[in-house]
């Protein structure tokens, strides 16, 4: 039986600061728990905001998702896309680290008045693409 693979977005508010610390809890069981089950992906962050790529397979996503909608560290948490994929796209990662800088000059030159919770899902894929292109990932928070 071939297993379905998926791509989630969501986003999502902070309930506190984001921290070094909060961050650096998030990307250590995001990392550990991602590689065990084959999940990659991308996490932005910033501005108390936070934006989720997740890919996988189906049954590993979802349940990975209602994990994340129990977790207090955040809150406002809706799904923008959930939908069948033919390849990843972030590979690379179990999970990479962006920040989520508006005020970047490249950034708001393409994505001039960028509010996740109205964009649509092909123009946040467009927002990370561009961060990441941007060199702006990183593997472990500073």
């Amino acid at each position: 039986m071939t297993q379905l693979l998926t791509r989630l977005v969501y986003i999502s508010r902070a309930v506190g600061p984001q921290t070094t610390t909060v961050t650096t809890q998030i990307l250590e069981t995001a990392r550990a728990f991602n590689s065990a089950h084959h999940i990659t992906g991308v996490l932005c962050q910033g501005k108390g905001l936070y934006v989720q790529v997740l890919e996988g397979e189906r049954s590993v996503v979802n349940s990975l998702y209602r994990r994340i909608v129990a977790d207090n560290r955040h809150t406002d948490t809706e799904v923008v896309s959930f939908t069948d994929i033919p390849a990843r796209q972030f590979q690379s990662w179990s999970m990479a680290l962006v920040s989520l800088n508006i005020d970047d000059p490249m950034v708001s030159m393409k994505h001039p008045e960028f509010d996740p919770y109205s964009a649509t899902s092909p123009a946040i894929l467009s927002l990370i693409n561009d961060l990441l292109s941007s060199g702006t990932a990183i593997q472990d928070p500073a």
